[in-house]
This record gives C-alpha cells, sequence and structure tokens, in this order.
C-alpha cells in the first residue's frame, strides 16, 4: 500500500515503475479552451486512449454551474500534450440519461473527446479490460498545478505528455468538492447542439505509435495512492492525498498490472475519500450518448473504440518500427519473471485478434462463453460483458499458471468457433474476411494449446455449436391399401443457415400413419428439447420447426404437449405457450426458389406487416376460378403482406390457398387449426380472428419478432389472461426462412457435424 503523496510500501517501488509512469505522463493531456484563445487556463485531465479518441470526466467538459464551457465555432476546445495545443470535440457524453431506458439506467461520469486532425500521431494507454480489483501499487496523476507552478499549466513531460507552453494557472479550474457535485448532478446543462466534424472513423486502421517527445525538465507527474473499496460511487483511493484542481479526467495506474483501471473524479466532500470511474464503465457506451452534431464511431461505438484501442497496441510492436519504448515494452518488464504461462504478450496478440472480429450479436454469447469455460452456470450480469474484450478480461481468476492458460485457450477456441459458424455459408468479400480472421485466431489457439496436457487438449478441441432450434420433420412416403398416408420422421439441432444435425430418426421401408408418427415424436421431444435448451445457454428456449407436407398446414404443434422434465413420470405440458413453435413446409428444402427468397426478403425489410386477407371480403364463397383470383392477388401483393385466413387449410379453399401462397414465394402466414370449412360463410368469429391479426402483425415491430409474438399470444390465451384472445389458443403461423432451409430428405442427406 502507498502511505502517504510519495512512497508505496508494496512490492513495488517507483524505480521498478518509471518507464511506465513515464508513458502514462505522456498520454495523459490537458483539457482547455480552444488553441487561439486568450484563456489558456487549463479545465481538468483526460487520456489518450485511441488513434485520435481521449477519455475524460464529463465534469470536466462544465463549467462550474453545469453550462458547457466557453468554446471556439462549432464547439471546438483544445487538447494539451507533446509542447503543443490541438482542437478537439466533444463527442460523447456518458452522464446523459438514456430516455428510452428510464431515470434508473446507469450514467458515468465519463466523456469522450475527438481530435480534430485525423493524421496526428500521438501515444495511448492500456485501458484494463477486468474490473478494478484491490492494488497494492496504485498512482494517480497530480493534477497540473503541482508540477508547472502557478504560471506553467503543465509542466514540460509531465502529465499531458509537454505541454509547458502552455501559459495560464489551474487555480481557475473548477475545485473537486465542486467538480464532484457537478458529475453528481450527470451534467445535464451541458447539452446542446455541436457541428459535425472531420475524423477518423470507426473503420480507421491504427496509426502506427508516435515515438515519444523527450521531456525538457525532469517532473513528478504521479503520486502514490491506497486503493480501497469499490462501490456506486466508483473506485475509492486514500483519504490521505489530497486531489488537486486540475487532476479530474486523468488515470488511475494499476502500476502491478501496467493498466488504466479508472478515470480520477475528484475527492468526495464528506469523507474525502479520492474518487474515479472505473474504465469499465465504458461498456456502457452506446450511440445514444453521441453529442448532437459530432461525428460518432458507427452503431457500436464501444467496440468499434476499443477495437482501434488494441489493435493500436499491437502495431506498435512492428518489426522495424521508428520509435522508442511502448506502454506495452512497460508492462513486460514489470510482468517478467512471474512465471505466467498467459503473460501480457499472450494477452497483446489475443486482443488483437479479438478486435478484429465482429462484434458478437447478442451480449449473452460472452457470458455463456465465460460461464463454460469457468464451469459455472451464473451469469454475470445483463451487459456487465458486452464484447469478446470484456471475456477475456473476466478470465483472470488467481488461478495458478497452468490453469489459467488453459482458461484462455478454452475461451479463445470458443469464439473462434462461434464466429466462424456465423458465416460459414456467408457469401460475399466481407464474410470471407470474417472466416479468415477466425482461423488466425484459431490457429494463435493452437499454439498455445500444444503445451496443455492430453485431456485437455481433447476437452478444449470439440467446442459443441449451440443450437437455435429442434426441428420435427415428417416425410411422405405413399398410401397403403387402405388409403392411409405412411410416414418416417425425424428430429433434428439447428444452428442457423442451413446447418442441421439430426439426433433422433424413425426410418424404415413402410412407415406409420401421421397420428402414430406423431405419437412417437411427441414421446420423445420433450427431454430432446429440454436438452437443446441446456445447450444453448442458461434461461435459452430454442425455437421448435415443424416441417409438413400438403394436407398436414392445419398441424397445431402449438397444442402438443411434451414431457415437462426428464423424469420418468413427468408431467406433459403444452409447448405453444412456453416456447415459440412454427410451421415449414416440407417440400421446400435446400434449392430456394427465387420467389421464395425475393418475399422473405421483402418482409423483413417492410417497415409494417399487413394481413391480407383471403378471400377478401367476408361472406365470399369461392367458385370456380377462384384459385385464379387468388393467385393473382397474391402476385400483386405489397412487399409487406402476409397472408391470412379463416378457413381449414387441410382442404377445399383453404388448402388450395396456402398452395398458391407458397407457389408465389410467400414465406410466411396465419390461420387457426381448426378453420370453417366451405359449407359455411364467416361470421362473428372470423371478423375477429381477422382483427386480431391485424393488430398484431401492425405492432409487431418486423418479421423477425413474429414468432415470439405469436407466443405470447399463445400464452394468453391458454391462461384467458386477455379478454378477447381465445382466437389464437389453435393459432398457426407458417415461418419458412430461406436463409435457413431445412434438410434434405433422409436417405441422400449427410451427417452435418455440430463441432
Amino acid at each position: 500500500m502507498a502511505t502517504s503523496e510519495g512512497q508505496p510500501t508494496g512490492r513495488g517501488d517507483r524505480a521498478h515503475y518509471a518507464q511506465l509512469l513515464d508513458h502514462a505522463g505522456r498520454t495523459t493531456v490537458g483539457l482547455r479552451a480552444a488553441p487561439d484563445a486568450t484563456d489558456t487556463r487549463l479545465w481538468g485531465s483526460g487520456v489518450l486512449i485511441a488513434p485520435g479518441w481521449v477519455l475524460t470526466c464529463a465534469h470536466v467538459l462544465a463549467a462550474s454551474d453545469g453550462r458547457r464551457r466557453e468554446t471556439g465555432p462549432a464547439g471546438v476546445f483544445g487538447v494539451v500534450f507533446g509542447g503543443r495545443v490541438v482542437s478537439a470535440r466533444w463527442a460523447y457524453d456518458l452522464s446523459r440519461p438514456d430516455p428510452e431506458a428510464g431515470p434508473a439506467a446507469a450514467r458515468a461520469d465519463l466523456a469522450l473527446v475527438r481530435l480534430l486532425d485525423p493524421e496526428i500521431e500521438h501515444p495511448c494507454a492500456w485501458l484494463s479490460d477486468q474490473p478494478a480489483t484491490l492494488l497494492e501499487d496504485a498512482y494517480i496523476f497530480r493534477g497540473h498545478d503541482q508540477s508547472g507552478g502557478g504560471g506553467g499549466g503543465v509542466a514540460a513531460g509531465a502529465g499531458a505528455g509537454g505541454a509547458g507552453s502552455v501559459s495560464g494557472s489551474a487555480a481557475g479550474g473548477p475545485a473537486e468538492e465542486r467538480v464532484i457535485r457537478e458529475s453528481e448532478g450527470g451534467g445535464d446543462g451541458v447539452r446542446g447542439a455541436q457541428e459535425a466534424h472531420d475524423g477518423r472513423g470507426a473503420d480507421a486502421v491504427p496509426a502506427v505509435p508516435a515515438a515519444p517527445r523527450t521531456p525538457a525538465t525532469p517532473v513528478d507527474p504521479f503520486i502514490a495512492v491506497r486503493f480501497g473499496a469499490r462501490d456506486a460511487r466508483g473506485l475509492q483511493f486514500g483519504s490521505d492525498v489530497r486531489v488537486t484542481p486540475g487532476a479530474s479526467g486523468g488515470p488511475l495506474l494499476d502500476c502491478d498490472r501496467g493498466e488504466v483501471v479508472g478515470i480520477v473524479k475528484g475527492r468526495h466532500q464528506q469523507d474525502h475519500v479520492g474518487l474515479a470511474v472505473p474504465v469499465t464503465a465504458l461498456r456502457g457506451l452506446g450511440p445514444e450518448h453521441l453529442v448532437v452534431g459530432a461525428e460518432g464511431l458507427g452503431p457500436d461505438p464501444y467496440h468499434a473504440l476499443m477495437s482501434l484501442h488494441d489493435r493500436w497496441h499491437w502495431a506498435g510492436q512492428d518489426l522495424g518500427r521508428s520509435g522508442g519504448p511502448t506502454w506495452f515494452d512497460a508492462q513486460h518488464a514489470i510482468m517478467a519473471g512471474r512465471g505466467r504461462l498467459w503473460g501480457v504478450q499472450e494477452r497483446l496478440q489475443a486482443l488483437d485478434l479479438l478486435a478484429r472480429l465482429p462484434a458478437p450479436r447478442d451480449p449473452l454469447a460472452v457470458e455463456a462463453a465465460v460461464g463454460e469455460v469457468l464451469d459455472r452456470g451464473e451469469r454475470p450480469g445483463a451487459w456487465s460483458l458486452r464484447t469478446w474484450r470484456d471475456g477475456h478480461g473476466a478470465l483472470y481468476q488467481g488461478s495458478d499458471p497452468y490453469t489459467e492458460l488453459r482458461t484462455f485457450v478454452h475461451y479463445l477456441r470458443i469464439v473462434a468457433q462461434l464466429t466462424a459458424d456465423e458465416v460459414r455459408d456467408v457469401p460475399g468479400e466481407q464474410a470471407a474476411a470474417v472466416r479468415e480472421e477466425a482461423a488466425r485466431l484459431t490457429e494463435f489457439v493452437q499454439a498455445k494449446a500444444v503445451v496443455l496436457q492430453p485431456q485437455d487438449r481433447r476437452r478444449i478441441g470439440p467446442v459443441r455449436r449451440r443450437p437455435r432450434s429442434v426441428l420435427v420433420e415428417f416425410e411422405p412416403l405413399f398410401y397403403d391399401e387402405g388409403g392411409h398416408e405412411l410416414f418416417n420422421w425425424s428430429v433434428s439441432e439447428g444452428y442457423g443457415q442451413g446447418q442441421w444435425l439430426r439426433v433422433d430418426v424413425q426410418e424404415s421401408a413402410g412407415g406409420v400413419p401421421f397420428e402414430e408418427a406423431r405419437e412417437q415424436v411427441l414421446r420423445r421431444l420433450g427431454g430432446r428439447l429440454l436438452r437443446a435448451d441446456s445447450d444453448a445457454g442458461p434461461g435459452a428456449r430454442v425455437r421448435l420447426e415443424v416441417a409438413v407436407p400438403e394436407g398436414r398446414w392445419h398441424t397445431a404443434a402449438g397444442q402438443w404437449e411434451v414431457a415437462a422434465s426428464t423424469r420418468r413420470t413427468a408431467r406433459l405440458r403444452p409447448v405453444g405457450p412456453g416456447r415459440a413453435v412454427i410451421l415449414r413446409d416440407q417440400g421446400r428444402r435446400e434449392q430456394v426458389d427465387p420467389a421464395w427468397l425475393r418475399r422473405w426478403q421483402g418482409l423483413a425489410a417492410a417497415p409494417e406487416l399487413q394481413a391480407l386477407r383471403l378471400p377478401p371480403r367476408a361472406g365470399a364463397r369461392p367458385g370456380a376460378g377462384s384459385a385464379e383470383a387468388i393467385w393473382r392477388l397474391l402476385e400483386k401483393a405489397d412487399e409487406g403482406a402476409l397472408p391470412a385466413l379463416c378457413h381449414t387449410v387441410a382442404e377445399g379453399f383453404g388448402r388450395d390457398a396456402v398452395g398458391v401462397a407458397l407457389d408465389t414465394g410467400f414465406p410466411a402466414g396465419l390461420w387457426p387449426a381448426r378453420g370453417h370449412g366451405e359449407e359455411r360463410e364467416c361470421d362473428a368469429s372470423c371478423e375477429e380472428f381477422h382483427r386480431g391479426v391485424r393488430e398484431l402483425l401492425h405492432d409487431s415491430g418486423g418479421l423477425a419478432r413474429l414468432p415470439e409474438l405469436v407466443r405470447k399470444l399463445r400464452a394468453q390465451a391458454a391462461e384467458a389472461a386477455e379478454e378477447g384472445t381465445h382466437w389464437a389458443r389453435d393459432l398457426v403461423l407458417l415461418y419458412d426462412d430461406p436463409e435457413d432451409p431445412i434438410p434434405q430428405l433422409f436417405t441422400d442427406r449427410p451427417q452435418v457435424s455440430p463441432r
């Protein structure tokens, strides 16, 4: 621990960390008015974290009364480092509330500043990928008024990387007691439009790090502190250290790991402990935090920012690079001799490889991968892990070196497999580039796994893909002498993009009647669904898909009852209220019809879905030539149209109408399993059905949400929880995705391994 403003008493000492503190000083900047402004007083500090990006506290960019600082045209202000003042603008404000998330949403006293010159070269600090814990050797930036006296602002080489030429006193900056009040208020008074500006985009390749400048005068910009607890206020450090004006926005360093773990916020008024915002709070960064008029990092700014950060640090170790020692060199010197099998060099390369992959589609995939590797069932919590980088940071468990190596290898193996699976059969250059990066990560994992014990290599090697659905398929064979159609059946697990693994099959020369085939399936389906749920991850409910041939489109699979557990005497429960259930056409397979694909893409892109009633008006009795009329109606239908029938689809007009809809490419439709026949005209119950379908589609939010919305309707109807939903009890949803076609027929379908 550190005892006062100076001497740590842990295992480290200041000389041991001299190189790291020097790098930290060069990446710590001062923030002030625009470069050509007459007022050169510094507002506070910031940290260079990626090419063109500075991280600071949001309250540093606000005046003492909460309003925005005085800036130049279009919101330009100055960033001081390397003996110069460069132009910048405020880009992201994490202290602002998200109006869609509500007042209870997490906010952080953090802001991102963008340098306006995209070609400017500068060093970058290393941001930790793991939550801060108790630190033995911690340092904070002393503050601008500590190193340069009253007239220097920031002394050359200190804190802000050598801004000694800047005149003015930091004494005019906000006192830390006042800063705390401003940051707790969230900076609501600093909203306001800022003009768009030029800068580096999210996909920019990191520039090779610039060589550090040599300090003009020796300085001591950092002081040792005791690091204490972490609570709702942030990271707390020792109350015996005075956090001086100008220190806000500077780094809190964990020198034992060589990382920035927090951004100094100030000193609390009551108990006088120092406070810092953990850098992991950046995981909350989203597009909603973009300042009005600013140029951002795209739809996922956190992933884009950290990818720039990690790729920049890897590029700093390129052979032949001109320049001095890097931040990694300082980390490596600190960690040398500790016997780690997963050291800073492995971390550097792993995070660079992860930075080149697309962000995970769902943060739960990261949490599930971490949970699988650590053999724990609980999840770290919603949104606590957002990217593959965050998952990497969750694996430091203080284990022995071998266990730690095995853990990281296992995690990266899962990430490589999941990423490759996402684009396995996707055409195009972008998907090919992702496959190439996933292959590079796999090669890296293989190289690191060679020292693992044989049993661990066997366990880690086959990474099981997580199923997204369970498919039951009934294959018609022929009719027996009594006129009964006979069937074979199969059950497959689906992994998306037409990838299936057949896990159960009844295949014989004779087949069985449909009702018997269905009963055989139901006796095994409950356990199969439960196993797929378990493989899919904590809390998952995979979708049930049922592929039936023409004449079986009235199959009410949502009302099937299956075993609720794996007990031999388990109760039977209807499957529809608890999971999405959809019907698929058994006649459509891997040969995707262009009309089918075009209709699917049109429905998926439609801003709103509309019910297309068949027949088009109540009371219509289809007669001769009605199939031709339906054909013309469907061919001319808008892209957002989805057929809805109240007639039975088992025979007559309803069966013909569904056949025409499928032949004209429609991938989705809605009807009751027990619709009325042609002998009865439409009545009030039909009007209620069509009204309910119109309301369902109008509020659906798009095609992708339809299976889950129908599930909720089934659940409400089953429980009679909402008046007017009984029409949905036997609702059938045809949902046939041509981008995930069902497998080939039994006899010519090769086994598809999920590993």
